[in-house]
């Protein structure tokens, strides 16, 4: 039974009009330090307590302790001296510096419609922990720096057999260790770091949970390898200490986009929660790097990193898109953290990646720093073959589907497929499905879906169809004069043709006569004729302006279409580069701007 602030300090309904007069009053003083002017003015009225100050956070969240279940929370509602109404502890109180905010659905189609939650500056409760009472005290200051500054102030009785030689409160620390062990957990959270700072992310906690092994399909040996390496990991540190090894390991899964990656590291986060959740088995928390920027920088932001990472160890430390993370100007940095002096036992890092040889050798092909490194490839026809099956399975109990999914579909699927990611594998599943839902049949007269100015090749013959005024148009003939100049040019164009990728033809396969008038597999021949042209167009795109990650400019160029503050920030010179349209003049202002900035930093 949680006591009333009468019973633990007698002048209560006077005092507590006088701590929010004396704190209206303070916000129009001349002071230097308002928490410590803030802690002066709370003994001045609380003469018989000992007080504590706490700045609350992600280590010390007492009124989320609370809220858990784990102690008593009651907002004190008062009224003003004089006033005959009685005091009451169960409403938010009237005399709080309080802003009244609405907030919108995270999910508005299975939760329509907002909240209301308060943003307390000032505000007091009655703090109920293990039959103590305590009186908590938040105050928060706008700071024009940091902005908002928050901090609490733990009131209990100045008991003198409860106060050690040092003058702190046994009961007030025992209540602080325990809410900062629950604060520094996670609670159905993912710790992300992004714009300088950790967070827990109960979004992001959620999106993975449907996330398993059984809807990630690769090569059975590789996927078997790398549950085992993660998994094992944790399972073996005496192993470990017991053949004198750093308890410690680094992972790199590299490949082409649309491959697995992204979906491997959302099943080993999933599989880590679920073993944690077993008898006798410690969670292991899973903290994800988003960014390196920060406005005190990236060195900061890696050590910062390392520092919370080392504190959650054992833990999963990933670091999705390595290669726009690391960039040069603190590369030596991140390696000093990642195989330095300091110990990073119980941390296995798994770092992710499009192209392997865009990261640094340092970083690659150093065992001691990233152990093991996963290769995810395209799918080979067998993988294709199984990922169709999955789909069928899947849609075995949908009237809609079912009966039109016969045997042997997944055959013709699979060899049709040739060159498409896991990515374009899905989106042939879901546009098709879509499709059919919607009635929609390719016999029927319809226009070309699918424009452009290039040529294009045909499913029907295997015959490649150049537009006129391309290179495949043999009355396309040069108009220029016969000089030194055009023959160099026309030698070039002949050389870069010949070393030209040869355009890809979309695969001819024989349809079994049972399934030549199935809808669903014609819908799906139609629409992965589509992907297979829009892929074609993606690979003649020149890499510049796709942005080559490979290249300190192209790096540039990937972070500025992510929105990298920083980035934006350290080109602010250039005030044309975030206009320009074409990739292509994105990445030349992005070289002049980076030989710019190292003339001035050399």
């Amino acid at each position: 039974m949680a006591q009333s602030a009468e019973s633990i300090d007698p002048s209560a309904v006077v005092n507590r009009y006088r701590v929010f007069d004396r704190w209206i009053k303070s916000g129009t003083s001349n002071r230097t330090d308002i928490f410590l002017h803030t802690q002066q003015m709370l003994k001045e009225i609380h003469p018989d307590h000992h007080i504590t100050r706490v700045q609350p956070g992600g280590q010390m969240d007492l009124l989320g302790y609370a809220e858990a279940g784990h102690a008593v929370a009651v907002q004190d509602n008062y009224n003003p001296p004089g006033s005959n109404d009685v005091p009451t502890h169960n409403v938010p109180g009237f005399y709080h510096d309080t802003h009244r905010a609405y907030q919108a659905s995270p999910k508005p189609f299975e939760k329509p419609g907002g909240t209301l939650s308060d943003k307390i500056y000032f505000g007091r409760w009655l703090y109920t922990w293990e039959n103590i009472t305590f009186l908590l005290y938040k105050v928060v200051v706008q700071d024009y720096q940091i902005g908002e500054d928050p901090m609490l102030y733990i009131l209990a009785p100045n008991t003198p057999e409860r106060i050690d030689k040092l003058g702190h409160h046994l009961d007030t620390d025992t209540l602080l260790l325990a809410a900062g062990d629950w604060s520094c957990a996670l609670h159905d959270e993912i710790y992300v770091f992004d714009n300088g700072n950790w967070s827990k992310d109960a979004v992001l906690w959620q999106s993975v949970q449907g996330a398993s092994w059984d809807d990630v399909i690769l090569e059975p040996a590789m996927k078997e390898a790398l549950m085992n390496d993660v998994i094992g990991f944790f399972d073996t540190r005496d192993v470990y200490q017991d053949l004198g090894l750093m308890w410690k390991r680094g992972i790199i899964l590299h490949g082409l986009p649309g491959n697995g990656k992204t979906a491997s590291i959302k099943a080993l986060i999933n599989s880590l929660e679920a073993r944690g959740r077993e008898e006798g088995s410690k969670r292991i928390p899973s903290l994800y790097v988003k960014a390196f920027d920060s406005c005190n920088g990236g060195k900061w932001s890696i050590r910062y990193i390392f520092e919370h990472a080392r504190k959650m160890a054992p833990c999963v430390l990933i670091f999705e898109d390595l290669d726009t993370l690391v960039l040069d100007e603190y590369r030596s940095y991140f390696l000093n953290e990642v195989d330095g002096l300091e110990s990073n036992e119980g941390i296995l890092m798994i770092g992710s990646t499009n192209h392997l040889s865009s990261l640094d050798p340092s970083i690659a092909n150093r065992p001691s720093r990233f152990d093991r490194k996963y290769h995810f490839k395209l799918p080979d026809q067998e993988t294709r073959e199984r990922y169709a099956e999955y789909w069928r399975k899947k849609l075995e109990n949908k009237p809609i589907v079912a009966d039109k999914f016969e045997d042997g579909i997944t055959d013709v699927v699979a060899q049709v497929t040739e060159g498409f990611s896991f990515a374009y594998m899905r989106e042939l599943f879901m546009s098709s499905l879509l499709a059919l839902v919607r009635g929609f049949n390719p016999d029927e007269p319809q226009e070309d879906p699918v424009e452009g100015d290039e040529g294009s090749s045909t499913a029907g013959d295997g015959v490649i169809v150049d537009k006129p005024g391309t290179a495949g148009d043999e009355n396309n003939e040069s108009t220029g004069d016969n000089t030194k100049e055009n023959k160099g040019k026309e030698e070039a164009s002949e050389e870069k043709k010949q070393k030209a990728k040869p355009k890809r033809v979309f695969p001819v396969v024989d349809v079994p006569e049972n399934l030549k008038n199935n809808l669903l597999l014609k819908i799906m021949l139609f629409e992965a004729k589509i992907l297979f042209d829009e892929m074609d167009r993606d690979d003649d795109e020149p890499k510049e302006k796709r942005g080559n990650s490979a290249e300190p400019a192209g790096r540039m160029l990937v972070q500025v279409r992510r929105g990298q503050p920083a980035l934006r920030m350290r080109l602010k010179g250039i005030p044309d580069m975030v206009r320009a349209a074409d990739y292509s003049e994105q990445l030349r202002l992005l070289r002049v701007a980076n030989e710019m900035r190292q003339v001035k930093t050399g």
